[in-house]
């Protein structure tokens, strides 16, 4: 029977693990974990599960004394916590909570409540470890209850006072962030609020794990499943609530965008010929706003990963993919100058985002309105952007703004004094540098701007 070596972020969990095989990804299940597999498949649990999109599907493809072999949906690309947008990130708590309350329905309960195990698959949030699940017991309380808290509940809450960057500290705390710091950075007024004072404040004080453990021991004997019930259903309408109260400068950008309605859809025009000419099935946009150019390609594109660094646009992005039932598309919240870095133990529990990036191989890059970023704001010199690009892209599509751009002027202008270091920001050095990573395919200027539109492909 197949049993290949575990996968390096697999090995926490002593029910099973999962390995890839030839670049399929599957999960063994051990004979611990039987008695709770073959309950959840006898009484319909999984089927059902699967039908309401509550837990990522699977098959049982290997069977023996020692180990179960199933095969999950593949999901194309990962993102991680710390890539989600707000939104996302809510919905992948209230998803938590929706598996969670289902379990319990059925007598079962989820001994994990972490972030990472929720993926985004056909623009949905799915739980994606499926030997999470675990016999329910009555009288107990819900194991996973702290990690969520820690996972889910507390970065929400301190995003709303602080703003949706401080969801990228996940990926600082691999195990959640600590509850004393979550209560330490909510203002003082939410120990007022009897909701936040329970589930946060108070429970940041019993963090010393002796404290907690005994806390814990005296709910026991009186947590019925009613109880657990109201926990759940408590967390979930407070979540559902939240919303941020802060505005960015790119969550409305293409409706102050700085050229002509006229040069917009050429621009549109151009971009989509050469994907229908590249056919190109797989697709990432690495500074894609809300998905606006994506959306206007008109192949027949399977999977395409937009980015930004902006989380209101990354939100309004994930809206339009549920208010279309956009399944091919998934946002995620990207810093091109510092990507996700590959973290946990020996740096392999979560890999990078260039490491993903390369193992999905797209057909095409899209780098629109990005390049003066890239070179003004972050001093990038085109020979390592080129170099970045063509680490991952078979075909690069990406626009030049000129200087006299007016928002390539803008980034000069703030460079004072030092605007002159910048003489190499032009169409020649530019394409020089590219040209030594990539072959010129064609070239379009932006008619009714100071835009050049280039196709690339690698060497």
């Amino acid at each position: 029977m197949t049993n290949n070596s575990r996968h390096a972020s697999s090995y926490r969990d002593p029910s099973g693990h999962i390995y890839i095989e030839n670049d399929i990804i599957k999960r063994i299940i051990f004979p611990s974990y039987f008695p709770q597999y073959e309950a959840l498949n006898k009484n319909g649990f999984f089927e059902k599960a699967f039908q309401h999109k509550l837990l990522i599907p699977h098959e049982e493809i290997e069977r023996s004394d020692t180990q179960i072999c199933i095969q999950p949906a593949q999901i194309p690309f990962i993102t991680y916590p710390y890539e989600w947008s707000f939104q996302q990130y809510k919905e992948a708590a209230l998803h938590t909570l929706k598996l969670q309350k289902y379990a319990l329905q059925n007598d079962f309960s989820l001994k994990d409540a972490t972030a990472y195990n929720i993926a985004f698959y056909k623009g949905n949030a799915i739980f994606i470890d499926t030997l999470s699940l675990d016999f329910y017991q009555e009288n107990t309380p819900w194991r996973a209850y702290k990690q969520f808290i820690t996972h889910f509940l507390g970065p929400l809450v301190v995003a709303k006072y602080h703003g949706a960057e401080f969801l990228k500290t996940m990926s600082n705390f691999i195990d959640g962030i600590p509850l004393k710091m979550i209560s330490s950075l909510l203002p003082s007024k939410t120990k007022l609020n009897p909701f936040l004072y329970t589930n946060i404040h108070l429970l940041a004080k019993y963090e010393n794990k002796h404290q907690e453990e005994d806390v814990q021991a005296t709910k026991q004997a009186t947590l019925s499943k009613k109880g657990l019930f109201n926990i759940i259903d408590n967390l979930y309408n407070y979540i559902k609530k939240i919303q941020l109260k802060e505005q960015s400068e790119w969550g409305d950008y293409y409706q102050k965008t700085n050229y002509s309605d006229a040069a917009f859809q050429q621009k549109s025009t151009i971009i989509n010929d050469w994907i229908l000419q590249l056919k190109a099935k797989t697709v990432i946009d690495v500074g894609g706003n809300d998905g606006t150019f994506v959306r206007q390609i008109t192949s027949d594109v399977t999977t395409a990963l937009v980015g930004d660094i902006d989380n209101n646009a990354v939100d309004q992005n994930y809206y339009s993919v549920k208010k279309n039932k956009e399944q091919n598309m998934l946002p995620f919240v990207i810093d091109l100058l510092n990507p996700s870095a590959a973290i946990g133990f020996q740096n392999t529990e979560r890999f990078s985002f260039v490491k993903r990036v390369q193992e999905f191989q797209p057909d095409v890059t899209l780098a629109l309105a990005l390049i003066h970023h890239l070179s003004l704001t972050g001093n990038v010199p085109f020979e390592n952007s080129a170099a970045f690009f063509a680490s991952f892209s078979e075909n690069l599509i990406i626009e030049f703004p000129k200087r006299a751009d007016s928002y390539a002027t803008r980034l000069l202008n703030a460079k004072a004094e030092f605007k002159d270091h910048f003489g190499h920001y032009n169409l020649e050095d530019f394409e020089k540098n590219y040209t030594e990573y990539f072959e010129l395919v064609a070239k379009k200027d932006i008619p009714d701007s100071q835009r050049v539109l280039y196709l690339f492909k690698k060497k």
